[in-house]
Formats: C-alpha cells, sequence, structure tokens
C-alpha cells in the first residue's frame, strides 16, 4: 500500500481514537483528543500534497480518502452532539448531504464520469471546519484549569448555547442548500450515470 493510501487509513484509525479521548471526561484527554484530530487533518493534507506532486493516484485513493475526510468530520460534530453543544437534527442533515454527495461522486469516479464542484461546496467544506476547530479549540480550552479559572464568563460567551445554535443553523441550511444546487447543476451526468 503506498504511503497516501496508509495516510488515508491512518486517519480512519484515528477517528475513533479523537471519540473516545474527547468523551473520556478527563480533561488531560480532551486535550490530547485535539491532538489527535489536529494529526489527522494533516494526513488529510498531507496524502493529497504526495498523491498529486508524485501521481501517488489509485482507484483505492479515490475511494477512501473523501470517505476518511466524511468520517472524521462527521465524529467530530457528533462528539458535539453528545457533549451537548449542537444539535442532534442538523448533525444528522449535514451527515446525510455529505454523504450522500460522497457516495455519489465516488460512484460517479467508478463509472469514469466527472462531476462539477462549485465554489458553494468549497465554501461549505471550508465553513465546517473552520467551525469545528472553533469548538474543539474553546471546548479544549476550557479544560486547562489556568487558563479557565477566572475566564469562565469569558469562555461562556465564547460557547454561548444561542450564539452557537444560530451558527450551525447557518452551516446546516448552506450546507443542504449546497447538496441540492450540485444536484441540480449536475442532474445531467446523473441521469447519464444511472443509465451507464
Amino acid at each position: 500500500m503506498i504511503l497516501p493510501n496508509q495516510l488515508t487509513v491512518l486517519r480512519i484509525i484515528l477517528t475513533p481514537v479523537f471519540f473516545f479521548l474527547f468523551l473520556s471526561d478527563e480533561p488531560v484527554m480532551v486535550q490530547i483528543s485535539l491532538v489527535v484530530f489536529i494529526i489527522a487533518a494533516i494526513t488529510d493534507w498531507y496524502d493529497g500534497w504526495l498523491a498529486r506532486k508524485f501521481n501517488y493516484i489509485t482507484e483505492w485513493g479515490k475511494f477512501l480518502d473523501p470517505l476518511a475526510d466524511k468520517i472524521l468530520t462527521s465524529t467530530a460534530f457528533i462528539a458535539f452532539v453528545f457533549v451537548g453543544v449542537l444539535k442532534g437534527w442538523m448533525v444528522v442533515l449535514i451527515i446525510i448531504r455529505d454523504l450522500f454527495i460522497t457516495i455519489l461522486r465516488m460512484y460517479a469516479d467508478y463509472k469514469k464520469v466527472s462531476f462539477t464542484t462549485s465554489y458553494s461546496a468549497k465554501w461549505k467544506t471550508f465553513l465546517q471546519m473552520a467551525f469545528l476547530y472553533y469548538l474543539l479549540l474553546i471546548y479544549t480550552l476550557r479544560t486547562v484549569d489556568y487558563i479557565y479559572s477566572g475566564s469562565e464568563k469569558l469562555f461562556y460567551s465564547l460557547l454561548d448555547p444561542r450564539a452557537i445554535y444560530f451558527t450551525m443553523l447557518i452551516i446546516t441550511i448552506f450546507t443542504v442548500f449546497t447538496g441540492i444546487t450540485y444536484i441540480i447543476s449536475n442532474r445531467k451526468l446523473i441521469v447519464q450515470l444511472f443509465r451507464k
């Protein structure tokens, strides 16, 4: 197995490790979970860079890499549902949209059909990841006593339930919107795909 694919597999392996550590209720474990998530995210960037630079592109990699990305981000969203930061129904909508489009694209690659990715979809990914990193950083810093002590009001405002709710609501609506526009803009290719 070539190195980019090994890194992709590592990302999948690190995902449940992150989930377990994050939900452990042990401050040190939660702090380690942030490091694990960052390492997993770095493997995503690095395996893509290796694949492009050295042409390490395989059918297995095309299948596994986007799936590994969705597994990691979906798991992080689910983790925040478990600790009561995010609403489950929003996360479910995001996961359904992302998995549906990911599976559709993987099937299209298998059938040698090329879909167009819109700028809005790229913005969707950026917004999701930026919000996740924000939540992870603030939630983790809250477990560090010498940082949190005396700054309780600041951290409450940074994780204000109403602000988090409406930010996540906007991201959820935008995510679903990009899924709908993706299907509409590629509708002819999708019809062609399932006729093959």
